[in-house]
């Protein structure tokens, strides 16, 4: 069991925020409490009437079923789009309420669930020698919904923290604890990204690994570069990047890092690809899993449909999800335990 640091909270450097009249500005707030809301609204608005042009005249797409988001598609997108800025609005401007807290955080999770595919984007935009498609339009659709998506999620976590926290800064309240060594709970997740890895690295072995096909207008150096850094990058995000979240060495370079040795590690160094990776193939893979579910049980799935097994994407994609959502909960535990205190209220 994990060893706790516990400090008592000496009084807040700023009033309580509970019960508040007025949405609160600078410097009693964090200056992104103060434009986040409007942001939100603004997005929203653009986006929504980029949308209704798509849903007349057709949308870009690319990836497995040549779309630009999935599940919120044609008019559904543009409806997405009103409840964003319906909800933002509403958090800016009413009293408290938890329903509406909730439909903030439900609208946050629709626009990340329909976005999975900018994983596949990230890879073919910046390794194009590696064969996976890549159209501008449809990435910059998805970029412009995952933005959204945090927009709101930023204005829900403001409103929160408006009405039921005492430091706006950090929102914490009352005693505060952070853990000195990550918990179990975080070891058993960070082991199961590793193992997610090394299934699916397992799965693909036992059909074989084959040879990847060279793109046109791709140069055969340019492409056995970027094969290797992308093959060099998924080992790295499934070891060394969930290890890193638990182990020492994440947090304090080792003494064989030369000339580092003994220095802290960048906390946003491992915990924004972290977070980054993990929510992108969480979601990602957990929605192919649902219509892999459907598809099996359905009978709609035919060995047609691909040269490999249906027991191989089972395996495959199960694997990855398992990494994505290990991965994810062991950086919430790296988030919490390198939390530094908070400036305005000196709580940990």
């Amino acid at each position: 069991m994990a060893n706790a640091v516990v400090e008592s909270a000496g009084k807040p450097a700023i009033r309580h925020a509970d019960h508040s009249a007025e949405w609160p500005h600078p410097p009693a707030a964090p200056g992104w409490m103060a434009w986040t809301p409007h942001a939100a609204v603004l997005w929203a608005l653009a986006y929504g009437l980029v949308r209704v042009w798509w849903a007349i005249h057709g949308a870009p797409g690319s990836g497995p079923m040549h779309l630009d988001l999935i599940v919120f598609t044609g008019w559904g997108a543009v409806g997405l789009c009103a409840a964003a800025a319906l909800v933002a609005f509403g958090l800016r401007t009413a009293p408290w309420n938890r329903s509406l807290l909730v439909a903030g955080w439900a609208v946050c999770a629709a626009h990340l669930a329909a976005c999975p595919i900018l994983l596949l984007d990230l890879v073919g935009g910046l390794l194009p020698g590696v064969g996976v498609a890549f159209d501008p339009k449809a990435f910059a659709s998805r970029a412009a919904c995952l933005i959204e998506g945090i927009l709101v999620g930023a204005v829900a976590v403001a409103y929160r923290r408006r009405w039921h926290s005492a430091c706006l800064f950090c929102g914490r309240a009352g005693v505060s604890a952070r853990l000195a060594q990550p918990p179990r709970w975080a070891w058993w997740a960070a082991y199961a990204a590793v193992a997610g890895c090394l299934t699916r690295l397992g799965a693909q072995a036992s059909i074989g690994f084959g040879v990847m096909q060279r793109p046109p207008r791709v140069t055969r150096l340019a492409f056995e570069i970027e094969s290797l850094v992308f093959e060099a990058a998924f080992l790295l995000a499934g070891t060394v990047l969930p290890l890193a979240l638990v182990h020492t060495w994440g947090r304090v370079l080792p003494r064989w890092v030369r000339l580092l040795a003994g220095r802290r590690v960048p906390r946003w160094l491992p915990l924004g690809p972290a977070f980054a990776i993990s929510t992108l193939m969480t979601v990602y893979f957990g929605l192919t899993l649902v219509m892999l579910a459907a598809d099996t049980l359905s009978g709609a799935w035919r060995q047609s449909f691909s040269i490999f097994p249906l027991a191989f994407f089972w395996v495959a994609v199960s694997a990855y999800w398992i990494w994505g959502v290990g991965l994810g909960i062991a950086a919430i535990s790296y988030y919490r335990t390198t939390r530094p205190p908070c400036k305005a209220c000196g709580r940990l």
